[in-house]
């Protein structure tokens, strides 16, 4: 995913943030062409692959590739958490 660019004041947030302890201020951030990176030092993948997995689901990603899933559950209404083209692969293994 791309680093989100942020000013100063956004920045000065995400910092306020860390010094509450909340885990919303990681990520990956641009602030004057600098990448700043704010990660949970010596998380577990599973941690890591968790985060990624409910980010992605979040923004209506594709919890696999990545790609936008544009097709909602009829039944609950929500977006499905895989794009069509890995609900295809998935449904044909079960």
């Amino acid at each position: 995913m791309e680093p989100k660019k942020v000013t100063s004041n956004k920045l000065q947030s995400i910092i306020d943030e860390l010094k509450d302890g909340s885990e919303e201020a990681i990520g990956t951030y641009l602030y004057k062409g600098m990448r700043v990176q704010i990660s949970k030092y010596r998380a577990s993948g599973s941690e890591r692959f968790a985060r990624l997995y409910h980010n992605r689901r979040k923004q209506g990603l594709c919890v696999v590739c990545g790609k936008r899933v544009t097709s909602k559950n009829p039944r609950t209404g929500k977006l499905y958490r895989l794009c069509d083209e890995h609900r295809v692969k998935i449904n044909k293994k079960a």
